[in-house]
């Protein structure tokens, strides 16, 4: 579709060679962020067993919200009907921008809420529209050919069991804040979008879409997603062997198939699903892990690690007990 309807000059055999990418979803016109949450919430909620009065808080994850401001929190929030009736909740919403990494900082958000006891049930979203800010031309091969819309969610809850977030660990390195960017406008700038003659707002195609360096992305993504995957295992006296799962974030399949090479993960335990969506950012690691437990592929009781590496640069990682 890229090359037939879009006239970009590429071919299936290089995307897949280089990126594992078969295919990539893309929501249709009038869908917002915050839409495509709604189901993925839902579902959420519904699996873990409560209604959506018992959240107490959102914390939703995105690098394309439904608009500059509010964030797409409060419009899940609304969407949810947690604003409706007399026993409307009114719960806090927070949206955390973190990008790819944003699922596990959200996650490491809602798991220190609920271990400090002010909040008993945090719905998680990771979410993103990402299509109608790709360049879809010649001019964007190397972005456009990665990135696909979708959603997925989680429920963490206080619980009596001896299971849940066992450890979470994140990182950020602002020297290469740069290598992967889209700017669209400049705050430092008066107006912070250049006006035309006609005073209508003009962003440049250099500053619309995404920018990546992308071998100094996977040099540094290889980097920091094996060494707090190491920190993680060390601090929670635990080996590679005694993970049953390990939930990569879906950027590219070559990075992940490189880190589980160099820590010696076998095959059946890396979990991968980038060759049906592209990367979903800060949706990858939920719909992975939504996924999983249909298929049957996680069950209760396995030991989970996950770990996601993007812009910024940031990372993450998390030691679960199913």
């Amino acid at each position: 579709m890229l090359r037939t309807e879009y006239g970009i000059n590429t071919t299936e055999e290089w995307i897949v060679k280089r990126t594992g990418i078969e295919e990539r979803r893309y929501s249709a016109p009038g869908v917002a962020t915050s839409d495509l949450a709604v189901p993925a919430a839902e579902d959420a909620i519904r699996r873990a067993g409560i209604t959506k009065k018992d959240i107490d808080m959102i914390l939703f994850a995105t690098l394309s919200p439904d608009s500059a401001f509010p964030g797409s929190g409060v419009y899940l929030q609304q969407k949810l009907g947690l604003c409706d009736g007399d026993d409307a909740t009114f719960v806090p919403a927070m949206d955390i921008r973190n990008q790819c990494s944003g699922f596990l900082y959200s996650l490491a958000t809602a798991t220190s809420m609920v271990k400090s006891g002010a909040m008993k049930n945090v719905l998680v979203v990771g979410a993103e529209t990402q299509s109608g800010a790709i360049d879809l031309s010649d001019r964007g091969r190397t972005v456009a050919t990665l990135f696909g819309d979708g959603a997925g969610a989680v429920v963490v809850s206080a619980t009596e069991e001896d299971r849940g977030v066992r450890g979470w660990y994140l990182g950020a390195d602002g020297r290469h804040a740069d290598a992967l960017r889209a700017q669209v406008w400049d705050s430092r700038e008066r107006p912070f979008i250049p006006l035309g003659e006609d005073g209508w707002g003009r962003v440049s195609p250099d500053h619309m879409y995404p920018k990546m360096d992308g071998k100094l992305v996977f040099r540094n993504a290889v980097e920091r997603m094996i060494g707090v995957l190491m920190k993680a295992c060390f601090d929670q006296n635990i080996t590679r062997d005694d993970i049953d799962l390990f939930v990569f974030h879906q950027a590219n399949m070559r990075i992940n198939q490189y880190i589980a090479d160099q820590i010696g993960a076998p095959e059946e335990k890396v979990l991968h699903n980038i060759q049906r969506y592209g990367n979903t950012t800060a949706a990858t690691i939920p719909i992975l892990l939504a996924e999983a437990e249909l298929s049957g592929k996680l069950q209760r009781g396995m030991k989970v690690a996950m770990v996601a590496f993007g812009s910024g640069f940031t990372w993450g990682g998390a030691i679960v007990d199913w």
